[in-house]
């Protein structure tokens, strides 16, 4: 069988397929910027669903507080280790940042059945409870997210994209009605894979900025 073995070929022929149907199908679709265009295309990349032109909400000036903070070495919290598996950790430590994941911790496990409260609420209370600053990435717990806007949090910024039906669409919209700057996936869909193309998005641009 004849096929493509080299795996940047792939990824470099999936953008381009990406692209030429973007430009076919939605001849007037304007991105915003280069670090816009990047991320939505990867979110494309990662899950071949084009509703993402229209359904990945920005707050204004989200990608420059996330890369401006990534740039000062913030410190990431996911709410899954699916998410943190799927960011580029290389990456990452080049730019002087963490990833941490506490859904496991022993505070967590603890804190959560004698509260009455999800592990993905008390991993948020764990990490907020930390010093310095901090860039929450969700994609798979609504109830994460909502803790975070009960607790008045005022992070650098969140990626919110939990995927489900209870409470997923519901709590990225209290996201986007914030004030918090956010990245946020209106209704059901998204997913960790999803929260870590965006994050991976960025900081492949940023280390094309720095080659």
């Amino acid at each position: 069988m004849n096929y493509i073995k080299n795996p940047q070929q792939i990824e470099q022929n999936s953008f381009v397929i990406i692209g030429d149907i973007i430009a076919e199908q939605r001849p007037d679709y304007h991105f915003a910027s280069e670090m816009h265009e990047a991320v939505i295309k990867r979110v494309i990349h990662t899950t071949a669903d084009f509703d993402w032109l229209d359904i990945l909400h920005f707050s204004p000036q989200v990608l420059t507080h996330i890369t401006e903070g990534i740039q000062r070495g913030c410190t990431l919290y996911t709410d899954t280790t699916m998410a943190m598996s799927g960011i580029n950790k290389t990456l990452l430590k080049q730019m002087g940042c963490e990833c941490r994941c506490y859904i496991s911790d022993p505070r967590v496990v603890e804190a959560a059945p004698q509260q009455g409260i999800t592990r993905s609420m008390a991993a948020v209370d764990v990490a907020l409870a930390e010093p310095g600053e901090k860039l929450f990435v969700f994609g798979n717990a609504p109830t994460a997210l909502f803790r975070l806007l009960e607790r008045h949090a005022t992070p650098l910024a969140v990626i919110g994209v939990p995927v489900g039906f209870v409470g997923a669409a519901e709590s990225k919209a209290a996201l986007a009605e914030s004030e918090l700057p956010c990245i946020a996936a209106l209704g059901r869909k998204g997913g960790s894979n999803v929260a870590a193309a965006i994050i991976n998005a960025i900081l492949y641009q940023l280390r094309g900025r720095n080659e």
